[in-house]
């Protein structure tokens, strides 16, 4: 049978978009899918994280594949630029699925990426970054995923944590803003996170100093018992940096993780952020092999 493509607001023959409904289901195909034998791939926590902008906008930055009525394939376009795709462990290398994804890639009027330059998130190992890359996709800079195992006892990250609900969100939320520049996380975003499906499996966590200063945040998203977790995002107040604050928030997360039945914590940074991943490898975190995405220009 024939792969039939879903974009939101698309016409065209065998196009028919996911919709709000159709949210839970793409959240447990992820759930589902998520394994330490595959490094790092698109993760329901990562659409956890997309909710914050509400499940309208949500569900409209989803793009699936099905074959037979199944979901063999999950794209998130997370900003204007880049799709994060991910597929069923037994279509990885699935040719026929493959090739349709380079050619819905390839072709905007498809609603899957627009005009212009853009880029493609994927599995390593996965069959359609080599097609991409035959077709005269570039490769672009790397990314480093890294992971914990969970199955030994963590040590005390040696600060006090809170996590975040919706009387101190105002918190989370500052020490996001403080940490990334172009963050634009407000308490109303937090909300529509924390209502969010994947969230019911998350936890935000906030790290106090001894004078009980907010110093560090995180979220982490669990996608059930047994399989890895995810650390998106990770930030420390730009006042408080050089204590080891990222390190301890990182060691509480992973911690966080464990509880919540996850058999590993992942995450992922530019290679380009040295201090970055020093702080997650002095977290007792291992880097994995690099991935790039493959990107068209203009």
């Amino acid at each position: 049978m024939a792969i039939v493509l879903q974009v939101p607001a698309v016409d065209g023959p065998g196009v028919d978009g996911l919709g709000v409904d159709g949210l839970g289901e793409a959240v447990a195909a992820l759930r589902d899918w998520q394994s330490d034998a595959t490094a790092f791939q698109l993760h329901p926590g990562d659409l956890g994280w997309f909710w914050r902008f509400g499940s309208e906008a949500t569900a409209a930055a989803v793009r699936t594949w099905r074959r037979d009525g199944r979901i063999v394939a999950i794209g998130l376009l997370d900003g204007p630029e880049l799709i994060r795709v991910t597929m069923a462990p037994d279509a990885l290398r699935d040719d026929e699925l493959s090739r349709q994804l380079v050619d819905d890639l390839n072709s905007p009027s498809r609603g899957v990426l627009p005009e212009g330059k853009t880029a493609v998130e994927a599995p390593n190992g996965a069959l359609v970054m080599e097609l991409l890359s035959e077709a005269g996709w570039h490769v672009d800079a790397p990314w480093v995923p890294l992971s914990r195992d969970l199955t030994a006892p963590i040590e005390d990250p040696g600060v006090r944590i809170e996590f975040a609900g919706p009387e101190n969100a105002h918190v989370r939320v500052a020490i996001q803003r403080a940490s990334f520049d172009r963050s634009t996380l407000t308490v109303e975003n937090w909300r529509s996170m924390a209502s969010g499906l994947p969230y019911a499996d998350a936890r935000c966590l906030i790290a106090y100093d001894d004078q009980g200063n907010a110093v560090a945040a995180a979220t982490v998203w669990s996608a059930g018992r047994g399989k890895p977790g995810l650390l998106e995002p990770v930030g420390v107040h730009p006042e408080h940096r050089g204590h080891g604050y990222g390190r301890a928030i990182t060691v509480a997360a992973a911690a966080t993780l464990q509880k919540l039945g996850a058999s590993s914590a992942t995450v992922c940074t530019r290679a380009a952020n040295v201090g970055g991943i020093a702080t997650y490898l002095s977290a007792g975190f291992i880097r994995l092999p690099e991935r790039r995405d493959r990107y068209r220009d203009a």
